[in-house]
Formats: C-alpha cells, sequence, structure tokens
C-alpha cells in the first residue's frame, strides 16, 4: 500500500494569469519521481522548490545554465529553497553535463515523455526562437568563448526551456524563455518573489 499522501486537485496552486493547469500538473507531479526515487510533490510540498527546465544535455545553453546555478547555488540555498532539474534525455548523459558543473548533488527528473514541461505550460520554440539571430550570437559567446561548448541534440532539440519557484504547492514566480538564448537571473526570480510575499 502506498504510505504517500494524496496531493488534492486544489492543493497545487498557479495564478491565472500563468495560464496553467493545475489539475494537469497535479496528476503528473503525483506520477513523477526524482532520479533518487523520492516523489516530486514530496519534495515540493517539504520545501520552497527552484523548479529549473532544461533543454538537452547538448544544448549549449543548457550548459551555460548549470554554470550559472553552481554559481548563485549558495545563494538560492540559503533560505531553504530547493533546485530540482528536470531534463528530457538519458540519466546517463545528464550525468556527464552535472558533473561537468559541480551541480550533480541537486535533484534531478528525467521527462523523456516531456509531460512536466506540457503541464507547465513549456511548449516547442519556432523558428526564431531556437535559430534566430540572438540564438545564434549568444550560442557563439557561450558555446565558444565562455567555453560551454555544443554537441549534437540527445533529446527533443525544439523544446522551450522555463524556472518556476514553488512554495507550499504555489507557483509564485516563474520564467518562461522566449528563445532558447534567454539567460534568466535565479538569484532575481527567487527575490521577486519575496518582495512580493512582504
Amino acid at each position: 500500500m502506498n504510505s504517500q499522501p494524496a496531493i488534492r486537485t486544489e492543493a497545487f496552486r498557479a495564478p491565472a494569469e500563468l495560464e496553467m493547469d493545475a489539475f494537469a500538473i497535479t496528476r503528473v507531479l503525483e506520477a513523477t519521481r526524482t532520479e533518487a526515487g523520492v516523489p516530486l510533490v514530496d519534495v515540493i510540498f517539504r520545501s520552497p522548490v527552484l523548479l529549473v527546465f532544461l533543454r538537452h544535455g547538448g544544448c549549449t545553453f543548457c550548459r551555460e545554465a548549470l554554470s550559472d546555478i553552481a554559481d548563485t547555488r549558495a545563494a538560492i540555498e540559503a533560505d531553504g529553497t530547493r533546485i530540482v532539474l528536470v531534463h528530457m534525455g538519458d540519466q546517463s548523459e545528464i550525468e556527464k553535463v552535472v558533473k561537468r558543473y559541480g551541480v550533480e548533488q541537486l535533484d534531478r527528473v528525467s521527462d523523456p515523455g516531456q509531460e512536466l514541461y506540457r503541464a507547465f505550460g513549456l511548449k516547442q520554440g519556432g523558428f526564431w526562437q531556437l535559430f534566430g539571430p540572438k540564438v545564434l550570437w549568444r550560442g557563439l559567446v557561450a558555446g565558444w568563448f565562455r567555453g560551454h561548448g555544443v554537441s549534437k541534440p540527445i533529446a527533443d532539440a525544439s523544446q522551450m526551456p522555463g524556472v518556476f519557484l514553488i512554495d507550499r504547492g504555489m507557483v509564485i514566480s516563474r520564467y518562461r524563455h522566449t528563445s532558447a538564448a534567454d539567460r534568466p537571473s535565479y538569484i532575481e526570480i527567487c527575490e521577486l518573489a519575496k518582495r512580493d510575499s512582504e
């Protein structure tokens, strides 16, 4: 018998302007476990969670995001926020990438079917979002000049990423990328939520 408490539909909430289906998110959260086998719903209701949706391990911007998270991790976790990485790729492949940036201890969720991505309203990118001038220029800078490199896609290369701060089952801050090259400030996402709650 499953000893984990069931999460009620109304337990997960999102402001209407975020255009998120709370019921769909609840259903997916109940069915999802981290790579360590912990129910994701338990993680989310245990402490504030910064849920970071990545693209694929071969993506320059995914690697840049992991580097940024490594640089800001201590500040994010200082107030008890837990960082959870969501990816679409093979666990062994993503393990190589997270180890490169020293964030292999973070909770990870493998979502090859992209159910979590869809539930949180993250869509497939269009041509300009994936290959526009800004993306190509930023890819050159991040990939070659900053050393993040690039390799072949190991998952759906059209999937857009995003970041959601969840506290007690409520999405209180979020960033949905408008292009694959966006570089959100994870610190600002967390601090914006603090300011709004004061």
